[in-house]
């Protein structure tokens, strides 16, 4: 019996949200998605500009926007255990 999967895909940040972590789904142009997670640098002439944890910055035009939401911050790296001797 094969199951039948539907999402409810969102775009709840506007630009009011600059400054804060952010993950975005935009549809690409050959039909495919893609997911951006990093902080929502500007919202300016219908573009977005999101810096990834890398540094690069990316640029969403808001038309391919299919869903969004504001993220908590970015956890701490997690320190390895000490090797005991």
């Amino acid at each position: 019996m094969a199951g039948r999967f539907a999402a409810r895909l969102v775009v709840s940040i506007g630009v009011a949200d600059v400054g804060q972590r952010i993950s975005l789904r935009r549809r690409l142009p050959t039909g495919e998605y893609s997911d951006v997670v990093g902080v929502l640098e500007s919202w300016s002439d219908k573009t977005l500009t999101v810096r990834r944890r890398d540094g690069e910055l990316v640029e969403v035009p808001e038309d391919t926007m299919v869903a969004g939401k504001v993220v908590p911050p970015q956890p701490p790296p997690r320190r390895r255990p000490r090797e005991t001797d």
